[in-house]
């Protein structure tokens, strides 16, 4: 099993230091960076491009409960997340990061972790794979600022990377659309609040 570990360097390095699978993508946006941040916390699925046709593919086409795959179309993205399978794990003036449980051992109950130390424990604890994102804001000398995200996925075992790993051959390609779509649709609304 293919293991990173980095030394911290930001709040997604201190609650997820080691991970097998991860995506990075990046944009950069001609507003503020408070602008942006905010725009990333207001972001809408339906103002992401295909977000939902995507989800939908991803649950089967299955209705399902409200959570980030079954999102309602005005509420922030963020926040849906946050109120189903999601937690906060970071939040500062400059990145966020949320974590969800993405595999739990077979037959155990699949419980949402309701803090970061909950969240840290299951890294613990065999046959979890716990999945963590971020959005970064950084500054630019011309008043700018870049946004990034980073998704990272650490198998507890070699049991639980196996079966993500199946997983994640399947949804990699759309997991790297949404990202992406996801930052344009940040840069497009903190853009728009600069004219």
């Amino acid at each position: 099993m293919t293991l990173l570990t980095l030394t911290s360097a930001s709040e997604l390095d201190r609650v997820a230091p080691s991970y097998q699978f991860h995506e990075v993508h990046r944009t950069t946006v001609r507003a503020t960076p408070d602008r942006t941040y905010r725009a990333i916390k207001e972001v809408t699925a339906s103002e992401i491009l295909f977000f939902r046709e995507l989800t939908w593919l991803r649950r089967f086409g299955r209705r399902g409960p409200e959570s980030i795959l079954n999102a309602p179309a005005r509420r922030p993205l963020l926040d849906v997340a946050t109120r189903t399978s999601f937690i906060t794990l970071a939040d500062s003036p400059r990145e966020i990061v949320v974590g969800t449980v993405v595999i739990a051992p077979p037959h155990a109950p699949r419980a949402t972790p309701i803090n970061a130390d909950q969240f840290a424990a299951l890294a613990a604890q065999g046959g979890h794979a716990l999945a963590t994102m971020n959005f970064v804001v950084t500054s630019r000398a011309d008043g700018t600022c870049d946004v990034s995200t980073e998704t990272r996925v650490f198998a507890t075992d070699e049991s639980a990377r196996r079966r993500f790993a199946a997983y994640w051959r399947l949804i990699n390609l759309g997991s790297a659309f949404i990202r992406l779509m996801w930052l344009r649709a940040i840069k497009r609304r903190a853009e728009a609040e600069c004219t």
